[in-house]
């Protein structure tokens, strides 16, 4: 199985990268993907409110939409999509993908965009609609 594609569906591809580097080993251990008390906190305790935003970020398509432009070396763009994903990992308390897409976005700035951590930011992503799952059905 191939790792993410952006060609592919988002959920699916997603899923499927998840999957793989499960497989292989390489998914972080003893990281805090979600702050979930602190993200209810943000949306003053309304948790029908922050699991309808947590639903809403399942189909987001920035990192499809990032890496496209990574690919097709266009950085402006590239670093507007990571910038987005920062934004939004922030204020769902989405701690790692939050330092990471804000890690890659300082990359991008200094033109020394490194494939690790676009690959690690992909994993991360994966990983964290894995916790936001798990969010999402504690509090449903």
């Amino acid at each position: 199985m191939p790792p993410y594609s952006p060609q592919k569906c988002r959920p699916l591809a997603v899923l499927e990268f998840f999957l793989y580097n499960t497989q292989r080993g390489l998914i972080m251990a003893d990281v805090v993907y979600i702050n979930e008390e602190e993200g209810k906190n943000r949306v003053l305790g309304n948790v029908k409110l922050y699991v309808k935003l947590l639903n809403r970020f399942k189909t987001d398509t920035n990192l499809d939409k990032f890496a496209a432009f990574v690919e097709a070396q266009e950085w402006e763009n590239a670093r507007i999509e990571v910038h987005t994903i920062k934004g939004t990992a922030a204020n769902l308390s989405m701690t790692e993908l939050f330092r990471q897409s804000q890690d890659v976005e300082a990359q991008i700035k200094e033109n020394s965009l490194k494939s690790e951590s676009i690959e690690s930011l992909k994993l991360c992503f994966a990983e964290t609609l894995a916790a936001l799952d798990k969010v999402i059905a504690k509090n449903e």
